[in-house]
């Protein structure tokens, strides 16, 4: 494709530092008439800006949900024309303590099959960096359907933290017998209240084995996205402006919104939704026979 003075298209882009698309949206155009692709690549930027984490598998899947009909191979060539392949996630700061004398609990959690919710919680930390000071975030997630279910927000990164992150998993979640709490062995984890609330509710307690961060791999993921989405494209003043933008996040968003492979590519409201109807329909079958 040429575009006057003998210059490809690619080439004038080259030269400019701009996009394929942003040289057709700002007056460029072939001689063969405007990008056909034009609509199809807006609705990928939309998407990249929005989650700037997802790979082509997840936008294809959420320009799908959005009646497009089109293919991971098409939308990978956009974005690679348009330099919006997802950026490698970067490391961040470590929060686990494990050097304490609490009592530490064996690994249940590699050894499970999971058939659904409320059959394995998993529990971390990370951290948030405001204008002055870090503040923490502890999570609790469900393993199965990958829901946020308990969150605390504490300047310390104290037993108080994931206790309060606890409780707000008790009050929204009914315990189911056999459920497995797992966690690493920080000592936020360890301590004698948190294990104890546990077992006051009948939760079996698990943690990681010694030096192999990948037993709580699933949760670990889950904060890469979080700081990746939503902290470091952030600049909170305060605890309260970090506590009203997280709860925004995880609630509205993460929860709601957020598109998950292993989900078949459905939020974790949406998936716990379709989930729970399938259930009600096979507890009627017998019923109706």
């Amino acid at each position: 494709m040429k575009a006057g003075h003998g210059l490809t298209v690619k080439r004038m882009t080259e030269l400019a530092r701009v996009s394929r698309a942003s040289f057709y949206r700002f007056g460029g155009e072939a001689e063969d008439g405007p990008d056909p692709d034009m609509d199809l690549r807006d609705a990928i930027q939309r998407i990249a800006l929005e989650w700037p984490s997802y790979g082509r598998r997840r936008i294809t899947a959420a320009l799908r949900r959005s009646g497009w009909t089109v293919n991971p191979k098409r939308v990978y060539r956009l974005m690679r024309e348009d330099n919006l392949l997802c950026i490698r996630k970067r490391k961040f700061v470590v929060t686990t303590n494990s050097h304490h004398g609490r009592k530490v609990y064996p690994n249940l959690a590699a050894a499970m099959v999971l058939t659904g919710t409320d059959q394995l919680w998993r529990a971390d930390i990370t951290y948030i960096r405001l204008r002055e000071e870090f503040v923490f975030l502890a999570v609790i997630l469900d393993a199965y359907s990958r829901r946020v279910i308990g969150w605390a927000l504490d300047p310390r990164m104290e037993d108080d933290l994931t206790l309060d992150a606890l409780r707000m998993a008790l009050s929204r979640r009914v315990v189911e017998p056999g459920l497995v709490h797992h966690s690493d062995r920080g000592s936020q984890y360890a301590s004698g209240e948190y294990t104890d609330l546990l077992k006051e509710n009948g939760i079996a307690i698990s943690m990681s084995r010694k030096a192999n961060p990948w037993d709580n791999a699933a949760c670990e993921s889950f904060l890469k996205t979080l700081q990746y989405e939503e902290i470091r494209r952030s600049e909170y003043r305060d605890l309260a402006e970090a506590q009203s933008a997280i709860r925004e996040f995880l609630e509205k968003v993460y929860n709601r919104k957020r598109l998950h492979s292993a989900l078949g590519y459905l939020p974790p409201a949406e998936f716990e939704a379709n989930l729970a109807s399938q259930q009600r329909e096979a507890a009627a079958r017998p019923l109706l026979g």
